[in-house]
């Protein structure tokens, strides 16, 4: 029996940034969703708007009210709301934020209620949704509440990179107390989950960096690499897993080692991302891990700088919208093979 087309979720993010253009230069190209199917939660009126700004008169969709009347081969787009909208591109304010809040409300709602499959979000700007009443520091946090989950994972992907970090949206100051055996232990286990369930890599390679300058220089610049990281990597490798480090961050992300591990884990947000985004910046992908629906984000945020000016680069949009359609895949059929193991364990009657 034929698969169904994934449909596709897309929230349009801060109506004054670059989401919307990303999206109509991602969706331009009727292949990009040939075997899958589009559902834009925005505005009619916003999208003229942008169309105008950007001299994107061509690009087209389907006014629906409801997921389930979505078209394939279409871009459908769903009215979140119907007022018009005062949009000053470039500028970062309140409007950003509470028209960014509707659309993400109205995708998670369908998202919950199985309308559409997986989650593509454009960037949003944290201040603003915050100022629209968004009580989490960003979308991963939103998410896993919603989804109940008891843990997920930041992890950014561009091709066959993979970084996740073990603390996310944290001050600096706060990393160390928070960088625990069990802390690392827990993402460990959540990234090798993932490669296994979202990437199918069977057996994967996992380097793990330190925390301080390198590596702690065996305790001279610090102490949480021996008392802390490396107990953890011991105890993975014990398990039988492919698990080394912790390796010296700058050194590692420079070296030609990079390319023996499957994926890296960071142990805060700017060590694991400098690295990834100076090798696959406008590439790469944000990728929430551990969340039991499939969602993923452009790698950048708002660019209120170019906002406007037809300069956005669709890249990493147009690769979040394919990994996340490669994951949901993937997912069914690491379910397959599960379920057809747990068969043939069965006892016979």
């Amino acid at each position: 029996m034929e698969n169904k087309p994934v449909r596709v979720g897309i929230t349009v993010g801060d109506v004054n940034s670059i989401g919307i253009e990303v999206i109509i230069k991602t969706l331009n190209d009727p292949l990009v969703y040939a075997n899958s199917i589009p559902v834009i939660y925005g505005s009619s009126k916003t999208f003229s708007f942008h169309k105008k700004a950007l001299n994107q008169n061509e690009f087209n969709y389907l006014v629906i009210k409801d997921a389930t009347e979505a078209k394939a081969k279409k871009i459908n787009l769903i009215n979140c709301w119907d007022e018009e909208v005062n949009i000053v591109l470039g500028e970062k304010n309140a409007n950003g934020g509470k028209y960014a809040l509707k659309s993400l409300q109205a995708a998670v709602a369908d998202l919950k209620s199985n309308r559409i499959d997986v989650l593509v979000t454009a960037p949003i700007n944290k201040d603003c949704v915050r100022e629209a009443g968004f009580e989490f520091p960003g979308h991963t946090e939103y998410l896993a509440h919603i989804s109940e989950a008891k843990d997920v994972l930041m992890l950014m992907v561009a091709g066959d990179l993979r970084v996740g970090v073990v603390t996310g949206h944290v001050p600096l100051k706060d990393v160390p107390a928070l960088i625990t055996k069990e802390r690392i232990e827990q993402k460990l286990r959540l990234l090798l989950a993932t490669l296994k369930k979202d990437f199918m890599i069977n057996k994967p390679r996992i380097a793990v960096l330190g925390l301080n300058p390198h590596a702690g220089d065996k305790g001279t610049l610090g102490n949480e690499e021996i008392d802390t990281i490396i107990p953890v990597v011991q105890k993975f490798r014990e398990e039988g897993e492919i698990v080394f480090g912790p390796y010296s961050a700058d050194g590692f992300f420079g070296s030609s080692n990079l390319k023996n591990f499957d994926a890296i884990l960071a142990m805060y947000h700017d060590q694991g991302l400098t690295g990834f985004k100076s090798i696959s910046f406008d590439e790469g992908v944000n990728f929430t891990a551990g969340l039991p629906i499939v969602r993923t984000s452009p790698d950048h945020g708002t660019a209120y700088d170019i906002a406007g000016k037809d300069k956005a680069s669709p890249n990493s949009f147009r690769n979040a919208y394919y990994l996340a359609l490669d994951i949901y895949e993937k997912r069914l059929n690491y379910k397959k093979l599960q379920d057809g193991a747990l068969q043939k364990q069965a006892p016979v009657k």
